[in-house]
């Protein structure tokens, strides 16, 4: 069954499952196994420091790991940026995670921001990202956290950490060359310029880039087009794509033979070979 669509404000039915997560700066939303999270802090630019933006991605992604009832996440902003990055203004007076000795920075890095890159690595199901404007510093790296990358015209990228005379704190530098490649992370990292979204096409940070009016409507179309596929399947094929980036062939076959027996037993493949037979749509059940 659809669910329909959900604020957090409200309390879902029971019946329908367990209650999503309450969240202090953005809205999660629901609807045909896609969950939608919007960053809500425009009067920063949805800065990650100075905000609860990061603790509320790492609670979606934790519970959408343990709902079934979810196959993609989309990640965006609410007005002019997609996220900022760190807040350049507690930077210069030295609050909030920037305030403390080197001990004391390191450890609130540790706590906080750098827990985004280890959760959304570890995510079970596709996360896309659809970039609505500017993503700079760290914003630029949780964009690149995402497994697919849509953008609108109006977006720019830029690893400008060196600008500000600091290092890429919360894993970018591990996340880029990945994406791109050594050579065009090191450049991009080491001249702190930004991109705008037509070249970051070309670079292939953006699988595509659209007029602003259609960034959503495409985000969605896509995040639903996945999220109509076996759940099952869908999850055991996620935590395959980001098994393969750390091991050696040998033993990456050896889990791609023990996922594949698994998928073979699930009721979803049956009816997967059945509507491909009978030429039908198929309808699944996520078991």
């Amino acid at each position: 069954m659809k669910s329909s669509a959900r604020n957090l404000s409200l309390i879902p039915n029971p019946k329908e499952g367990p209650v999503m997560p309450k969240l202090k700066d953005c809205t999660l939303t629901l609807e045909d196994r896609v969950a939608v999270l919007t960053f809500q802090r425009d009067d920063v630019r949805n800065a990650l420091t100075g905000t609860a933006l990061t603790e509320d991605i790492i609670t979606t992604v934790n519970w959408v790991n343990s709902e079934d009832r979810v196959s993609v996440l989309v990640l965006t902003g609410a007005g002019s940026a997609f996220s900022s990055g760190g807040n350049v203004k507690e930077m210069q007076s030295q609050s909030g995670t920037f305030e403390g000795s080197p001990v004391q920075v390191q450890d609130k890095y540790r706590r906080g921001i750098q827990q985004i890159p280890l959760v959304l690595h570890k995510a079970e199901i596709p996360v896309i990202a659809a970039v609505n404007g500017p993503a700079i510093g760290a914003g630029f790296d949780l964009a690149n956290m995402c497994d697919i990358r849509l953008a609108s015209t109006r977006a720019k990228v830029g690893e400008t950490f060196i600008n500000l005379g600091i290092t890429p704190g919360d894993g970018g530098a591990w996340f880029m060359q990945r994406l791109m490649g050594y050579q065009r992370a090191a450049e991009l990292t080491f001249t702190g310029r930004v991109v705008e979204a037509a070249e970051a096409l070309k670079l292939g940070i953006f699988l595509e880039v659209l007029e602003p009016e259609e960034l959503m409507p495409r985000t969605m179309e896509l995040a639903r087009q996945i999220a109509s596929k076996p759940p099952v399947t869908l999850r055991l094929t996620k935590r395959m794509m980001k098994l393969a980036q750390r091991s050696d062939l040998p033993d990456f076959l050896d889990l791609c033979a023990c996922f594949q027996s698994l998928a073979h037993h699930t009721d979803d493949h049956i009816e997967a070979v059945n509507a491909f037979l009978d030429k039908r749509d198929p309808h699944y059940k996520g078991e």
